[in-house]
């Protein structure tokens, strides 16, 4: 299953970003592989519609479920309507810790 996890950095040492759609990078971790993929948010500096652009583009990698420090409103009614769990965690936590607590 792929989850993805919202990063402030491109290194598993980089802290869980707490904002979802303006996050500066998506770590898409597979649980059943065990693979980790960074990838910039091009969407981050949107003045409107950064997250359904965010939505948009973590749903285009076929993920079940996001890790973040915070979902905004809009955003819950969408990803509750493409069946996407979200997760909230510490902000505080490394994307390795992240990933200890999904593999637990």
């Amino acid at each position: 299953m792929k989850v993805a996890i919202t990063s402030t950095g491109n290194t598993l040492e980089s802290k869980l970003d707490p904002r979802f759609a303006r996050c500066s990078f998506f770590v898409i971790y597979d649980t059943d592989s065990k693979s980790v993929e960074f990838i910039p948010n091009p969407n981050k500096d949107l003045e409107d519609g950064a997250g359904p652009a965010a939505v948009q583009l973590v749903a285009g990698r076929e993920v079940k479920k996001i890790v973040a420090g915070e979902f905004g409103v809009k955003i819950k009614s969408l990803l509750d309507s493409l069946k996407i769990q979200m997760i909230v965690y510490d902000s505080e936590k490394t994307i390795q810790e992240v990933i200890d607590m999904l593999n637990s």
